[in-house]
């Protein structure tokens, strides 16, 4: 019979016989969990010129709005995008992007369930494909643009919490 975890191994997501496998979070207690997720775009000086009321508008439409709602599919969709990720129901997703300081756009999601595994992979897909979605929006004014610093700032819940220095 396999074994379906290695408790001696640092690496989670192999079993006994070093196999790729999921996590069995089966002993686990539900709790709430929260995880923030921080990705940033350096902005042009040609596409800084089309920020207007808050958000950039390119021949595509509200860039920032776009951006929010691409980055909160994506979250939903994190278990079909990365390899062993559980499924989880998502209780709450939000983007906030707000106008951009010193040209850099920082994008920050929050995503929140009660479950046995944490979202930070959630709330990781959903800062990457919000930029994403900038980059895709403002390419044709300036492909320049750098994605950069898409990292974890915040989780809580479950067995650790985590702050990331800023």
């Amino acid at each position: 019979m396999v074994s379906i975890m290695n408790p001696s191994s640092a690496w989670t997501h192999l079993d006994a016989e070093n196999n790729p496998a999921m996590v069995d979070v089966s002993g686990k207690q539900v709790t709430v969990r929260t995880a923030v997720a921080v990705a940033e775009v350096v902005l042009p000086p040609e596409i800084l010129s089309h920020l207007r009321d808050g958000d950039l508008r390119s021949p595509k439409g509200p860039v920032f709005q776009t951006a929010i709602l691409a980055g909160t599919m994506a979250a939903k969709q994190t278990a079909g995008l990365i390899p062993l990720c559980h499924p989880l129901p998502l209780e709450a997703v939000h983007i906030a992007i707000p106008p951009p300081k010193d040209g850099t756009l920082r994008i920050e999601a929050t995503v929140k369930t009660s479950s046995k595994t944490g979202v930070e992979m959630e709330a990781l897909v959903a800062a990457s494909v919000a930029a994403l979605t900038v980059y895709d929006m403002c390419k044709s004014s300036s492909p320049g643009m750098e994605i950069r610093r898409v990292r974890l700032v915040e989780k809580h819940g479950g067995k650790s919490d985590f702050k990331a220095a800023e």
